[in-house]
């Protein structure tokens, strides 16, 4: 168990995976930590108990993140609860299970929630908060994706709109310094559920294939990409407008 650094920090979308890791390893590094979720409360709350033992404040804060009245209310719970926000990671996200290719099969309202959670939301969580991580002199991690990056076997709104992330994350470091850094992560493929509806049936085999083409011979893990924002946050001061992608080297030898 770590000692509280005075700190407060608020994690989008924390219920699960890189979210959950995310706030995990921002309290066991003394931060409070602000859980947000959008329906999976039962998550967020078991979250909120793993980081809470590292004797940190927990906030849980439901939030649709594409919803701005809802974001403002966050936002003023957030200074309420901690009187302060030093770090902001930006990890809501969705997809829809459409493959690339079946273009004629894209449900629009489905495409407008994916750039409505995955690229507005994060805008809206950003201004929302703005005025907090300026007064802290904070910083911002924003989750991307190796899709958003290079081609990929992703839907195409999921693609379009982690595409979209890098550039606002590029963006805002230059609209918010020298107060505020800006910066994200795009992993490759994740071992965990997220990739397990993305792969379907073939989730097993294709991930011991690329896990066997990766340089370091294995597939991200949450904790990795956790581990990573965490250096973005802690240690790598004088980086600001970065994405770091987070795969093992697999991007560098395809």
């Amino acid at each position: 168990m770590g000692e509280r650094n005075g700190k407060a920090a608020l994690v989008t979308g924390s219920a699960t995976g890189i979210g959950r890791a995310a706030a995990i390893a921002l309290a066991r590094a003394g931060y409070d930590v602000a859980i947000n979720y959008s329906k999976n409360a039962k998550g967020a709350e078991e979250a909120a108990a793993v980081a809470k033992a590292e004797g940190v404040k927990t906030l849980v804060i439901a939030a649709d993140v594409a919803d701005d009245a809802a974001v403002k209310r966050m936002a003023a719970q957030v200074k309420s609860g901690f009187g302060r926000l030093d770090v902001l990671i930006n990890n809501a996200g969705t997809t829809l299970e459409t493959p690339p290719k079946k273009m004629d099969e894209v449900n629009i309202e489905e495409w407008r929630r994916v750039f409505d959670v995955n690229v507005l939301g994060m805008f809206l969580v950003t201004r929302a908060v703005t005025p907090m991580l300026r007064e802290a002199k904070g910083c911002i991690v924003n989750t991307c994706s190796i899709a958003g990056l290079r081609p990929a076997a992703q839907p195409l709104a999921y693609a379009a709109s982690k595409a979209a992330v890098a550039n606002l994350t590029r963006t805002l470091a230059g609209a918010l310094g020298p107060e505020i850094r800006v910066n994200g992560v795009a992993p490759g493929w994740i071992a965990g559920d997220w990739m397990e509806r993305t792969l379907g049936e073939n989730y097993t085999g294709l991930m011991e294939r690329r896990a066997k083409q990766t340089p370091l011979k294995r597939n991200v893990t949450f904790d990795d990409v956790a581990d990573s924002m965490m250096s973005l946050i802690e240690r790598n001061k004088m980086v600001s407008g970065e994405i770091i992608i987070v795969d093992g080297g697999f991007a560098n030898i395809t």
